[in-house]
């Protein structure tokens, strides 16, 4: 009897083996072929009909595809394949987009920084109209030194004229001095002009820091939630 039964153990336990390694089988290596098998692609042609088929084709390709496993459930989305000139178009966008962020983000970098060099108006308006006054100390500058130049043409024009005035030619020298002359003065009314264009673009510009600056300083200043 004590054998009778010891051989039926040993047969069940058997079985169990048997049956838990066909499991682990089963579980193994044909899941793997089940699901490389089971993916389809889906795709919509120009008209947004639906196709299937278990091989990529070149309509996919063309249109963008789905991968679809065996529940219809989309696992993947492949989109459509773009034209050069729409590279380039996409390109393009991209990179104005990151034109714009670099320069919103350059402009919060200036502010932080203005908000920590000014804790307050005070010292904010003091800079600004140092600005302004370096700028005025050139304007000045040029203006005396146009002056200068103005002076010194009508002390060689006024030579030239005496000589006409004897009946005398005009030297060369004289002659290729004022022209000379002429040229240093026309360039410096156009730095004078620059200088003063210059002016006329900070003071507007200084407003509208000033009233950027208040806006951040109103928005610290606010108690928070």
């Amino acid at each position: 009897m004590d054998i009778l039964r010891g051989q039926g153990d040993f047969m069940r336990k058997s079985r169990l083996l048997f049956a838990f390694a066909t499991a682990m089988l089963v579980a193994g290596v044909p899941v793997h072929a089940q699901d490389k098998g089971s993916i389809r692609y889906r795709w919509h042609d120009a008209q947004g009909l639906p196709h299937y088929s278990d091989s990529l084709s070149s309509e996919a390709m063309k249109y963008g595809y789905d991968l679809v496993n065996d529940r219809g459930l989309v696992v993947q989305h492949v989109p459509r394949q773009l034209s050069p000139a729409e590279r380039a178009a996409a390109k393009k966008l991209a990179d104005q987009q990151a034109e714009q962020q670099r320069i919103e983000r350059d402009r919060a970098n200036a502010e932080a920084q203005m908000m920590s060099a000014y804790p307050d108006e005070k010292s904010f308006l003091a800079s600004q109209q140092q600005s302004l006054d370096t700028i005025d100390q050139q304007i000045h500058t040029t203006q005396i030194n146009l002056r200068s130049q103005e002076k010194a043409l009508t002390d060689l024009l006024g030579r030239a004229a005496d000589i006409e005035r004897n009946k005398n030619p005009i030297p060369k020298f004289l002659v290729d001095g004022i022209a000379k002359q002429r040229d240093v003065i026309a360039g410096q009314r156009h730095a004078l002009q620059r200088q003063q264009e210059l002016r006329a673009q900070t003071v507007q510009l200084q407003a509208r820091q000033l009233a950027r600056y208040r806006e951040l300083k109103a928005a610290q200043e606010q108690p928070a939630d």
